[in-house]
Order: structure tokens, then sequence, then C-alpha cells
């Protein structure tokens, strides 16, 4: 069914719909917004769900009315503000010239068309033809002040998506403080949720928290001017009894790079309402008559079949319409990055060697990560100096990424275009661009300091010097880094008033750099970093089609993190590589082959030195090199399936399967061997119970429902941290 959006006028009723999902609302008493339901897809409407008039104590009623019956503060919103008698955590705070905070929204006029528009200077899910969605347009108009709130709304023919946002206009005579604007608000009625989140920290990111929905206020947020490591911008909403293939699932994902907020209350009357938009802390945006601001995109879904169907709705969407980039639907290069084989302490004499070893072992694309540039040989050093390093490469960058492509491999360049070191030509020249609050010493992290995004100059100057480099050095690939949260955070170029404007200006200022290299440079693959996985997020992905999901490269510790992180985003987003033992960050050894088995459920690639591996450990990396290339379109387009949780027992594992059902690819694994370990079954999900498959190893043949309701048993091996992956061919 395609997208429909309708309106009822005798019930004033609004309905979103695509044969799966229905989304409602109504304009009631007061020219007020009342939310009426989200989940799957009804008919029609006859207004059963028509708030009943109760009278509630201390909760008041509208201006003038004597109607006690009727309330603000307990009627379910969708979309509400401070001032007007609803004493819930409001979607929309305003400062007035006056000094108040009051808005009193109203329910103005409404506008449906087909297709979806971009939003101003933001990341967003798009549509390639008008016919793939239809978008309402709602007009919330304050009288007083003349400021227009208008909610857009896009619901999809294919995906299980609505895209919400929010623009507000200036249309009075004075200028006016937004203190905050969230993107969306939902109100639920008569639910008992539990919430699912995705915290972290550096080298720990996305493991999957579930817990109740209480009484009261929670928030999930970051304040670190990024999406973070610590908190992910993605919450979900779940019954009781959700599990991953059934039961009602909520998700929300915020399609931003910046500070959030992903915010819960349930009142005195167990109604819970959700708002997600930009964090409204240090946030103040100063609107001038006539102006507007944009609010980024959230992506909502419903699903009734668990998390699993949740997970696939999000999945389906980013890759299909939030990412942009050529190579979305490729088979992304096998590339091995010299970072944890050399570190800062390398040439081009000692990086060849490296490179010949690629060849030889069937690797296709050789990363020179940090320290190539300026004179950077530790990171004290030469951030904001985007030129080459001449000690390490006397003949220039070139003149090595020439050697790379003479032996038939794509070469790959690391930047971290945000930051400056004081040690730097561009600190000498122009110190203001160094973010910092006059009067005080700025603040180091990792030795480095944060370039002002917020200034257009600035901005300039990083894309003329990234996009010399990427012009005129064979470059194939980059990787974007952004190692440090923001701090002193003020901005020269603005007034007093404006300084509330600078978290989000800085996130607009590295949309703007971004948005201009890829569209410059449309055949260079951008992977996006932020000391590994603290920008992970569907605003990167809108740029950049692939993000490196964790520093940590330990196989066993990316169990978790890569099964979160599925959660909310593809694994054609995650890259993860095969490193060296012990591990550099947890000193774990693993085996070879699991170490391989995490790697290849995501982009894969190498984080080591090949010319100190043994001859059976290069042979074993053409074997994985050769294993992955029969599944990596499998990993990038299939779809993905989590069948066990490394954070519920001491396995995991998951399977991912072709669009037509005739492939598919399992990965299982086991933490720890026992004495005497119980038998154990991996039961597979998403294959045709109708098809038989072949097991590619073995010869085996099995329809696709015994794989899935009989299983097959999991390895018994004693020793710890072992992988098992499979292959499955349809042969009917």
């Amino acid at each position: 069914m395609t997208a429909k959006i309708t309106f009822d006028n005798d019930q004033k009723v609004f309905h979103l719909t695509n044969g799966s999902i229905s989304y409602l609302f109504s304009v009631e008493e007061g020219e007020t917004l009342s939310h009426l339901y989200f989940g799957k897809a009804v008919k029609a409407y006859h207004g059963q769900l028509k708030y009943p008039r109760v009278d509630r104590g201390f909760s008041g009623n509208l201006p003038g009315s004597l109607d006690r019956t009727y309330s603000k503060d307990t009627l379910p919103r969708e979309y509400s503000s401070a001032g007007e008698m609803d004493y819930h955590e409001p979607a929309t705070i305003v400062r007035q010239k006056d000094g108040s905070n009051a808005l009193n929204l109203k329910f103005d006029s409404y506008e449906v068309k087909d297709g979806k528009p971009a939003l101003k200077d933001l990341p967003a899910s798009y549509t390639e033809d008008d016919s793939e969605a239809q978008t309402l347009s709602v007009n919330l108009k304050d009288e007083k002040s003349g400021l227009i709130y208008t909610l857009l709304y896009t619901i999809f023919s294919d995906f299980d998506i609505i895209a919400r946002s929010v623009l507000v206009k200036n249309g009075g005579q004075e200028a006016v403080y937004l203190e905050k604007v969230a993107s969306a608000q939902v109100d639920f009625v008569d639910r008992d949720f539990d919430v699912i989140c995705l915290p972290g920290a550096h080298a720990n990111e996305r493991h999957m928290q579930r817990t109740p929905v209480t009484f009261g206020s929670q928030a999930f947020e970051s304040r670190r001017g990024s999406s973070s490591h610590q908190m992910n911008p993605f919450i979900a909403l779940v019954d009781k009894k959700t599990d991953e293939y059934s039961g009602d699932a909520y998700g929300f994902e915020l399609v931003y790079s910046g500070n959030h907020s992903m915010a819960l209350e349930t009142d005195q009357l167990a109604q819970t309402r959700v708002l997600v938009g930009i964090n409204d802390y240090n946030f103040s945006w100063k609107l001038e008559a006539g102006d507007e601001f944009q609010t980024p995109e959230v992506l909502l879904t419903y699903s009734g079949e668990g998390l699993n169907k949740m997970s696939q709705n999000f999945h389906e969407v980013i890759r299909e319409r939030v990412v942009r980039s050529k190579f979305k639907h490729q088979k992304r290069p096998i590339l091995v990055n010299n970072w944890e084989a050399t570190y800062f302490d390398f040439d081009e004499k000692k990086l060849k060697p490296i490179v010949d070893e690629a060849k030889n072992l069937g690797i296709e694309m050789f990363v020179l990560d940090d320290g190539w540039f300026g004179h950077r040989n530790d990171d004290n050093s030469s951030l904001g100096d985007w030129k080459i390093f001449e000690k390490k490469f006397p003949k220039g960058l070139g003149h090595f990424a020439d050697y790379v492509h003479d032996k038939g491999l794509k070469f790959g360049l690391w930047f971290e275009p945000e930051m400056i070191s004081y040690d730097s030509d561009l600190y000498r020249e122009h110190p203001d661009y160094l973010m910092q609050v006059p009067g005080r010493a700025p603040s180091p992290s990792r030795n480095q300091y944060i370039l002002d995004l917020t200034r257009p100059e600035v901005v300039d100057v990083m894309y003329k010097q990234v996009a010399d480099i990427l012009a005129n050095n064979g470059i194939d690939y980059v990787k974007w880094d952004m190692n440090r949260s923001l701090s002193d955070i003020y901005s020269v170029s603005l007034p007093a008033d404006r300084q509330g404007e600078v978290y989000h200006r800085y996130v607009l200022g590295y949309y703007d750099l971004m948005g201009r290299l890829v569209d410059q440079f449309p055949d260079i693959l951008f992977e996006g970093c932020s000391g590994g996985g603290g920008r992970f997020d569907a605003g990167v992905a809108y740029y950049m089609p692939q993000i490196w999901a964790s520093d940590n490269t330990d196989a066993v510790a990316r169990l978790a993190i890569q099964y979160g992180t599925s959660l909310a985003y593809p694994p054609s987003m995650m890259t993860a590589h095969v490193s060296a033992v012990p591990n550099h960050q947890t000193g774990r050894k693993t085996p070879f082959e699991t170490r391989g088995a995490a790697a290849m459920s995501a982009v894969f690639g190498y984080e080591l030195d090949l010319t100190k591996l043994t001859d059976e450990e290069k042979a074993m990396v053409k074997n994985q090199i050769a294993d992955y290339n029969k599944v990596r379109d499998l990993v990038v387009n299939g779809d993905f399936y989590r069948l066990k949780s490394p954070t519920e027992s001491n396995q995991a594992a998951w399977n991912f399967v072709s669009k037509d059902k005739k492939e598919v690819f399992v990965a299982t694994f086991a933490v720890l061997a026992f004495a005497q370990p119980y038998l154990t079954k991996t039961k597979l999900k998403g294959l045709d119970p109708e098809k038989k498959y072949k097991n590619e190893e073995t010869g085996e043949v099995f329809y696709g429902d015994e794989l899935m309701e009989l299983g097959i048993y999991d390895p018994v091996v004693h020793q710890d941290y072992m992988a098992k992956t499979y292959l499955f061919k349809a042969i009917n």
C-alpha cells in the first residue's frame, strides 16, 4: 500500500498510514493537538479515543474557560509548550521579550504533499521519487508573539517509518529566544513499558540496557557536543514481555550528531511522555523577526514482532534512504590500517613492506593513519596543518600513493579536520580559530583543542586544506576522526546573547564541511570515526556510509558492541578489523578464526603489522579473505537477525539472509569453555521454510524450517573464545 495521509474534517483527526502502521492525532478543544494512536495499521477511526472528561485536581483549564473537566495537563499531547498549564516536561520553551515563557500554540492550518522536503543544513531521510512518501505539515500558532511551529510528518510507503521534525518561524515583530525545541513528542496512555537504551564508554560503546519506565523523569542524553560514546541518540519503548521476535516495540532515533536528549516522563495518571531532540543544556537560539529554526529529524518506528523487526525497520530506511553515498550497496574494499602496526613511528620505507604483504595476501586497500602531516611524531602537534610531513615522505605523499596503486591496492588516509594543536602553523597564524572562553585557558584533551567550526571562515580553511590533499594525492578512502569531546564553549564571532547557539552551530559547521567534501569527491569512500564509536549516528551516515564502531578491536569485546549497535544501525554501517594478540586494548588472546568471525560480521579489514605474521597466520588471512568474499554482499545488503545475546549468556549468535532468501551467513560464538558443557543449539531466522539449504562446508542439506525450528548443535570445544561460521545456499 502507498503512504496515505487523511484529515477527517468532522472528527478533526489526522490519520497517517501505509497499510502496515498507523499514526493518529486530533484537534481538540482550544485548538490543541491530542495524540491518539501509534501502532499497527487500522482501517479507520470512529472517535473511541476522544479523551474522557474528568475533573482533575490541580490540573488547570483552558484560558477563559470554566470547564473543569478538560485540561492540557492530563490530555495526551502531540506537541506541548511551557507556560500553558501543562506541568510535564514541555517540548518547547520560548523566552519572550518581556522575559516570560508564555506560549499558547493553537492549530492553525495543515498541508499534505507527496514526497519529502529536505531539511535546511541538516541530514535527514529522503525520497528518490515523490510517490515513495507523503508529508504532512501542521501549523501551530501563538497569536500574541506570532510564532509559528510547523510540525512535519513524513510516512513512507515501503518503510515502517515516520520521520518527524519541527520548523519554527518568528512571524512576529520582536526577537525571541528558543530555549528548548524538541523534534518530536509522543504521549502514551495505559502502557507499562521498559525502556532500552545504548549506553557505553570509549572502547566500550553501545551496550543494550533494559530497565522499567517508572514514575517521574528519565533522560538518555549527551552533553559532550557529539552523539557520544556514553549514550547513543536512540531509545526503544517495549512491553514487559517483548523479546527479539514477539511483542510491541517503539523505536526513536535522532538523525543528529550533537548534544541530544531522549527524555521520558510518567505522570500522576501513569501516562508516559517521550520527547526527542536537541539537548536544551546550554542551548538558547535567538530568533529574530522573520527568521526560522529547523530541528533535526527523528525516525519513529513501530514493530509488533519484537526488537529484531524494529531493528530491521531502522536498518532498511538508513541503508536505503539516509545513506546517500554511491558505496551504500557496494562491496567495501578489504583494508589494512597501519595504526596498531606502527602508530606514529613510520616513514615511506617502513610502510612499503606492509603494502607488499597486503598485496600478497589479497587485501584490497592500504590505509595510512595518524602521523603523515605537519611534523607529527606524537599527538602533541600539527593538527590544523594538513600538509605532507616531508621527513616521512621526502618524495611526497602522492609518490607513496602511486606505489600503493601500482600494487593494485586502493589508498586511504586518516584526517581529524575539527581539531587544532598549539604547536601548529594554523594556531600561530590564527590563534582565534581555537575555541575558548576569553580570559580563560582552554582545556586540552588528548593534547588537542577544538576548532571553532561555528565560523564559516574556519570551515572554509579546513575545506581548502583537506580538499587540496584529496585532489592531488590519489586518495580512495578517508577515515574522518574526532578524538575528544567539546569544551570551552564560546565563539568570538557571536555576541553574548547568542553563545547558547554554539553547540548547535558547531554541528552545522561540521555538516557543512563534511557535505562539501563528500559532494566534491563522490568517488572517495568516507568512513566516520570519533575515538572509535563516539559519533555513531544516522546524521553521520547521511554523509559517510560506514563508521568505525569502536577503538576496541578485541573480538570478545566486539560481540556486545556490535550486537548492541545493531539494535538501531545496520551492520553495513559498522567497520570491524582483525587485530594482533594480545589485544592492544584488553590484553586478551583470542584465536585468529574468532577474530575473523567477529570482523566478518561487519565491513571487514585488518589492523596489525602484516610483516610480523607467521606463515600459518598468512595462510589464515588468505582463507579469511576468501571466506569473506563469499559473504560480504550479504553483510552489506542482507537482512540481519540477532539469535543469541552476548550480554545474557556465554554465547552470541546472529545470521544474515539475502533478500531473495537464497543465501545465509551464520556466526556463533562461545566465550568461556567448561569441563562439562551443556549442549546448546542455534536456531536460524529469516529463511524460506520451503527451500532446501546446503551447508557449503559439509554438503549437508536441510529445509529452511529445519534450520529455524530444530536448529543445529553448537560445537563442543574445550577452549575459550571460540567461533564457528556457516554459509548455507538454497538449492531449489
